[in-house]
């Protein structure tokens, strides 16, 4: 892939950290929304230096100076081989496989923003030779970073209310006021990563089956009902299966009020988070209010600093990786499972009892 002339903003160095420490450094790779906020968010961690990979010459230089960013380059095979420790690919889902592939060969660790991709077409290859090198993989579900979503997973795993049995999802938010370029950028075409599906309700698709197991079976059906502009699905419903624990997700991107609810039904009481409020809620009394076991208030960039902290922790071998390759391999099914099932109005299966 040619990605044009490479821009040299920078000579060779090595930076510390307040420990003496050489500091990690990270290529971000693309500079939309995403890749501005990665830029950033790994900036505010005082623990890496990070440079920029960006083909739009004045995109490029716009964030290197909003971000005092001193190495950025407009050709991809001169940024991977300037001597980075790890990129961050937040370029259109249907380019990160490829991307990854060719990171992970140069000896590269990556984060990959979600979806993983929009076809299963070389992850094998990428499993394989992540596995085989030692590389570091986490893909950016970035709600598993919320301590809220976490301590519902450990009152979960810790059977406090007893085991699951239902997980239910309902959410929404007017996505143009959030991404009021969303017709120009990937989100208007199916191909690229586009829609409610691949976009938004991957990120509940993912925690869910983070909380209560993989998704086995579902049903989706979905329309575009408002945003302008564009063809691809605002609003979706999915009903899915993971084994015998039913699930049912409804989303909408139209609405005025943000809010996003996932609550997980278990034998002697419920489990629920509220992104919207960072918070965790239980209940386990009949006719009783829902509890709020606890608040974080957090600004929008604080989760995406707590990822990038858990990706350089992976790196230093402190923690595992907060999503797996195989883990976002398995929504990326669901995803492309709830295409069809919109198109063939079926149920689709994922994987079979005997495969489980």
């Amino acid at each position: 892939m040619t990605w044009g002339r490479a821009v040299a903003v920078f000579t060779e160095h090595r930076i510390n950290d307040s420990k003496g420490r050489r500091m990690k450094q990270v290529l971000v790779i693309g500079g939309g929304s995403i890749g501005e906020r990665h830029l950033r968010c790994f900036q505010r961690t005082g623990r890496c230096e990070a440079a920029l990979c960006e083909i739009n010459d004045d995109l490029r230089k716009q964030l290197c100076d909003r971000y005092a960013v001193r190495r950025s380059f407009a050709d991809l095979q001169q940024a991977i081989d300037s001597g980075f420790d790890a990129a961050v690919i937040c370029t259109p889902a249907h380019l990160h496989v490829t991307m990854a592939t060719m990171l992970a060969r140069k000896g590269l660790h990556v984060l990959i923003e979600k979806p993983l991709s929009t076809t299963d077409v070389g992850l094998e290859e990428l499993s394989a030779l992540t596995t085989e090198r030692g590389i570091a993989v986490s893909v950016a579900y970035v709600l598993r970073n919320h301590p809220a979503l976490q301590a519902v997973k450990a009152a979960i795993d810790a059977r406090r209310f007893g085991n699951p049995v239902q997980v239910v999802y309902c959410g929404g938010q007017h996505f143009p006021f959030y991404r009021p370029a969303y017709r120009q950028i990937y989100y208007n075409n199916h191909a690229t990563g586009g829609g409610a599906i691949q976009d938004a309700l991957t990120h509940m698709m993912n925690a869910a089956e983070w909380l209560v197991g993989p998704v086995t079976r579902l049903v989706a059906d979905a329309e575009h009902c408002v945003l302008e502009g564009v063809d691809v699905e605002d609003t979706v419903h999915v009903m899915t299966r993971h084994g015998n624990l039913p699930g049912s997700f409804s989303l909408n991107q139209h609405q005025p009020v943000n809010e996003s609810t996932l609550t997980v039904l278990c034998e002697h009481g419920a489990v629920r988070f509220e992104s919207h409020n960072s918070s965790w809620q239980t209940c386990h009394q009949p006719d009783q209010p829902w509890t709020t076991e606890e608040s974080f208030p957090m600004e929008r960039d604080d989760l995406f600093v707590r990822q990038a902290h858990a990706f350089l922790d992976q790196l230093e071998g402190t923690q595992e990786a907060v999503c797996t390759l195989a883990e976002a391999t398995q929504t990326l099914r669901v995803n492309l499972a709830a295409l069809r099932s919109v198109q063939s109005q079926s149920w689709v299966t994922l994987w079979t009892r005997k495969s489980l």
